[in-house]
């Protein structure tokens, strides 16, 4: 069998690793955009070969790790492709203006998945090998797959090591704006209130853990998270909502001196340590 990758960045260069580890694929096949990435990907072993978006319609899998607005292009290249167990996976942060994107004859060979993994780097040389394991991978929409397809996406991403998971793609962007992307706005608004405020030299002189730990997310790929905000802005403007009335929250008790009102708030955070 032959697998093939489309993006051969951090999460498609990282799939790559985990997929040739698996011994499931004779090869494991690639394309990038950028030719640069291309032949790093190369270079680094991510792939066993750089092939066209034509060739890819040959593989048994393909997995498209693009920005999500380019997910929705590369999707048309496979519209007549009809060998009864070609399966295609997209990898995207955001799933229902994909599913609703697709055409019933595309549906059928069609796997949405999220993995819930990454790091705050991008491009093939920030691809890591066990990216994927003891992770879950989301699957959206297995109503509309044909039989082969669903259990062939999962019996690879078990392969890899993922937990599976299942739901419907609504739902899906609505848990993972306040789990996943929300978290990222909140890295970027929290390092620009402080570069707004504070030399940088002054930040590496006192950032402690915590800001350290909270910035981390800010060096996510602007490309990615502005595209990832535009397709799931409506749950994520939502998310943000929330969490203002939460600031809102900490910024009364603090005008009123309330502080057991305050301390009662923290505790009620507190409570994630049950089961996180």
């Amino acid at each position: 069998m032959q697998a093939g990758i489309i993006g051969l960045g951090l999460m498609g260069g990282s799939l790559g690793l985990a997929l040739k580890e698996t011994k499931m694929f004779k090869s494991v096949v690639g394309y990038d955009e950028s030719l640069l990435h291309g032949r790093q990907a190369l270079t680094l072993g991510l792939v066993d070969e750089l092939v066209s978006l034509k060739d890819l319609q040959e593989c048994d899998i393909v997995y498209v790790a693009v920005p999500l607005e380019s997910t929705l292009e590369v999707l048309k290249h496979f519209e007549n492709v009809e060998r009864p167990n070609f399966t295609i996976v997209d990898l995207g942060s955001v799933k229902d203006k994909i599913a609703k994107s697709l055409s019933p004859k595309l549906q059928k060979y069609y796997i949405g998945a999220h993995p819930m993994c990454g790091t705050e780097n991008s491009g093939p040389s920030a691809s890591v090998k066990d990216l994927y394991k003891h992770k879950i991978a989301i699957l959206t929409n297995l109503d509309k797959a044909s039989a082969f397809q669903e259990a062939f996406a999962k019996e690879i991403f078990l392969a890899i090591g993922m937990q599976i998971v299942s739901m419907d793609s609504v739902s899906h962007d609505k848990h993972v704006a306040f789990i996943s992307h929300l978290p990222h706005v909140l890295s970027f608004a929290l390092v620009n209130a402080v570069l707004s405020q504070e030399k940088p030299e002054d930040i590496l002189m006192l950032a402690g853990g915590g800001f350290v730990s909270m910035s981390r997310l800010s060096k996510s790929s602007p490309v990615t998270w502005s595209d990832i905000f535009k397709q799931n802005k409506d749950f994520l403007t939502k998310s943000v909502n929330v969490f203002e009335k939460e600031l809102a929250k900490l910024k009364g008790f603090l005008e009123k001196d309330d502080y057991e009102g305050l301390k009662a708030w923290i505790s009620n955070a507190n409570n994630i340590s049950n089961f996180l």
